[in-house]
């Protein structure tokens, strides 16, 4: 198969293709290979090569699912393949192997999918853009120069230069969104609970993570979710099923649906708009009413604090749990030299909370889901932008080499639990909120909530924007998104070409 025909074609499409016997699944993998080894040095998307074992099974006979022979990508966190490599992007875990595989990995491997990868990730998925020091910087294919976002910037940044049509992606705070905004793609993350995270971890961040897809075409992330979706036993939520597949939703009419919408920062958040922001939703707002739509601008249901002590609190405390378990379970204490500076504060500051602190912190986050309830009796979905800006260019939120030298310096002098409210502290995050203003409003929700691809800026940036529907509703996410695809096409938009 020809590179230029390959991309051409979604998941689907290429597995229709293998299933009437008109390609094999070795000749599609071949062909995501050759792209990988082609274009993967430029933007560092994929970390480890599992092409042998791709092409065993590719070679065996392929399993009767939805996305047999079609080739695919994990991420290098939240997710594990027994008998491979995993690191989740950090030095402490560079030599551990995964001794049994996940859930939704067995099921992506009885839908036909062919792991022949894992996707670069910053460490423990703990920044919003994919910079890590053990993996290395991932760039934006639609220019090396600019972030992929984070944390699954890998499967954005692989799936935008046409190395597949669509990869894994997990979002704890954004880390699906992000990525897609900055890479031209679809992203969406469903509502808590709808795909498993057992059996190795129940519960990840309390709950504020789930994984999800990255791809080019919506018809494609419905017949993923579809294959992958639901609980395992032992997990701590099982939510309603869907009525019917997603694969038929987008096919189905949106209706005439009442959307809110902001592209203005949450109170308390003293940043400016970037002007692609207001393009992108005017746009979008154009758009949505000559669909039919009934569209109004309202205000954020939500401030700053949902950053500063809803969810970053939890983050922190997690961090911390984290570094402890791995410890525990490799017989030694982790050491200074095998966490980033910024992973170890937060590794320290974990520690300085209270028990209080985090069960407070995880109290409040019901206010949040019962005011987007208030807010769903009036609107169908919230839209706004999906992140604070247009990708950056890669270091630029970056600690700076002074502030790197000061948490050093901190780290080192063993007081990081005393300078919780520190300026140095304080600048450092409030670079990351400019960044990140919307995204975590679902993961503490349990919302769905997606970016499509509706804008790219005037220096020829992606920039997307994020619709939330109601809990446990991907349905309507995915018939508007059917429509927006539809009225206006991003397939054919690609990077790296």
């Amino acid at each position: 198969m020809k590179f230029e025909e390959y991309r051409k074609l979604d998941a689907t499409a290429l597995a229709e293709l293998i299933k009437k016997k008109e390609v094999s699944a070795t000749e599609v993998l071949e062909t995501a290979i050759a792209r990988t080894e082609e274009v993967n040095g430029p933007i560092n998307a994929v970390v480890t090569k599992l092409y042998d074992i791709a092409r065993k099974a590719a070679q065996s006979p392929l399993p009767d699912g939805p996305l047999a022979g079609v080739p695919f990508l994990i991420k290098d966190l939240d997710v594990e393949l027994k008998g491979t490599k995993y690191t989740g992007g950090s030095v402490l875990l560079k030599d551990y192997v995964s001794t049994e595989s996940s859930e939704v990995v067995k099921r992506m491997q009885k839908a036909g999918l062919l792991i022949f990868g894992k996707s670069n990730t910053p460490e423990f998925g703990l920044t919003p853009f994919t910079e890590g020091k053990l993996l290395g910087i991932c760039r934006n294919p639609w220019n090396t120069e600019h972030t992929t976002g984070g944390s699954s910037g890998g499967a954005g940044a692989a799936v935008a230069a046409g190395i597949l049509p669509m990869a894994f992606a997990s979002d704890g705070g954004g880390s699906i969104r992000i990525p897609a905004s900055c890479c031209g793609l679809f992203g969406i993350k469903p509502s808590r609970g709808r795909i498993s995270n057992g059996p190795i971890a129940g519960q990840l961040w309390d709950g504020a993570v789930s994984s999800g897809i990255i791809s080019r075409s919506v018809r494609d992330a419905a017949a993923y979710i579809d294959a992958v979706q639901g609980e395992t036993d032992g997990d701590p939520y099982i939510i309603q099923k869907p009525e019917r597949p997603y694969a038929e939703e987008i096919k189905i009419p949106a209706g005439k649906l009442r959307i809110g919408y902001s592209y203005r920062m949450p109170k308390g958040f003293d940043f400016p708009i970037d002007p692609e922001n207001i393009n992108a939703i005017e746009k979008t707002v154009k758009l949505l009413k000559d669909l039919g739509h009934e569209v109004e601008e309202i205000e954020l249901p939500y401030d700053s604090k949902l950053h500063t002590e809803l969810l970053y609190t939890l983050v922190m405390g997690h961090t911390s749990a984290t570094v402890e378990f791995i410890a525990r379970k490799r017989g030694r204490k982790a050491e200074l030299s095998e966490l980033e500076p910024n992973t170890w504060l937060m590794y320290k500051l974990g520690k300085s909370f209270t028990a209080e602190d985090m069960v407070s912190a995880g109290m409040k986050w019901n206010q949040v889901a019962r005011a987007m309830g208030e807010f769903h009796k009036k609107y169908d979905l919230l839209l706004t932008p999906t992140l604070g800006m247009k990708p950056f260019k890669t270091g630029a939120l970056q600690s700076s080499a002074a502030e790197e030298a000061g948490l050093k310096v901190m780290n080192a002098l063993g007081i990081s639990t005393i300078v919780k409210y520190t300026g140095l502290i304080e600048k450092i995050a409030t670079k990351m909120y400019s960044w990140l203003p919307y995204p975590p409003l679902a993961n503490i929700t349990g919302q769905p909530s997606m970016s499509v691809p509706l804008h790219w800026s005037a220096d020829g940036l992606p920039v997307g924007v994020m619709f939330t529907g109601r809990m446990n509703n991907e349905a309507l996410l995915f018939r508007m998104a059917a429509q927006l695809e539809q009225a206006s096409p991003w397939f054919d938009k690609v990077a790296m070409a």
